[in-house]
């Protein structure tokens, strides 16, 4: 049976491709980004090429009450939402007392108020018929601090609590929460957070179309709430468990430095 997909962060990296997975896999999608004009080009891609409804919400979700308009936006169209794919998201590069904090703000509104406005709206109805998916886009950086990207660390670490926490609460509702935890990844994200230039974008990065493969596979087949793509960020993930926090702190340091 068709299932309907709203994805935010659509127009773009993990969000497009998850858009494309979707709908080739027969699920009509709820295409949502701040760009109207991308959103309306891939909508009319996904519906040629695979066959499904897909429909078009531009949203700036960084905008107070955005998430709210947003819900009642679906609400009005009449759509039952059955998937969440929560992948709206941005990252900041540099030292805290540098970095501008309209935009670290703006980054806590999109990545945890939005995210979490958004969980509220959808997974309440999804509570109540029991049954529905949540997968909230964290990042292998929810494991530990991030000197160099304090804001961004932080709020992946909330993102991966919360999404581990609602899986317990409503797992027992038919509704599966999971968090997606990919590790560096060649996307539009690390040009916007100014990466590029660090020692971890240098020293290998996977590819979108891996991180959205293993992500949906895991997702759909596997009753996993934690999901990490890739042996090495896995291994990464692990192994930072038996250090001291502050060598944690360090090396992440020492990682994210420009080259």
């Amino acid at each position: 049976m068709n299932k309907t997909v709203l994805i935010t962060g659509a127009s773009s990296g993990i969000g497009l491709h998850f858009s494309h997975k979707f709908a080739g896999s027969g699920h009509d999608v709820i295409l949502v980004a701040r760009s109207e004009e991308k959103l309306r080009t891939l909508s009319k891609e996904i519906e040629s090429k695979y066959g499904v409804n897909s429909y078009v919400i531009p949203s700036d979700l960084s905008k107070p009450g955005a998430s709210e308009t947003l819900y009642e936006e679906v609400k009005a169209k009449g759509i039952q939402v059955d998937i969440l794919i929560n992948n709206a998201g941005f990252g900041l590069f540099g030292e805290f007392e540098q970095t501008v904090l309209s935009k670290e703000l703006d980054m806590i509104q999109v990545n945890i108020t939005a995210l979490t406005e958004l969980s509220k709206y959808f997974g309440k109805e999804m509570v109540n018929q029991r049954r529905g998916q949540i997968l909230n886009v964290a990042s292998t950086a929810a494991f530990q601090p991030g000197p160099l990207m304090a804001v961004y660390y932080a709020t992946k670490a909330y993102v991966l609590s919360f999404s581990e926490a609602l899986a317990n609460e409503w797992g027992p509702h038919g509704v599966k929460v999971t968090a997606l935890c990919p590790g560096a990844t060649k996307t539009g994200f690390s040009d916007a957070a100014d990466l590029q230039s660090s020692k971890l974008f240098q020293s290998g990065v996977m590819s979108v179309e891996e991180v959205v493969e293993e992500g949906y596979n895991q997702m759909m087949t596997k009753n996993k709430t934690v999901i990490i793509p890739g042996l090495k960020n896995r291994m990464l993930t692990q192994s930072i468990r038996f250090m001291p926090r502050k060598m944690v702190t360090n090396i992440v340091r020492k990682v994210q430095e420009r080259v």
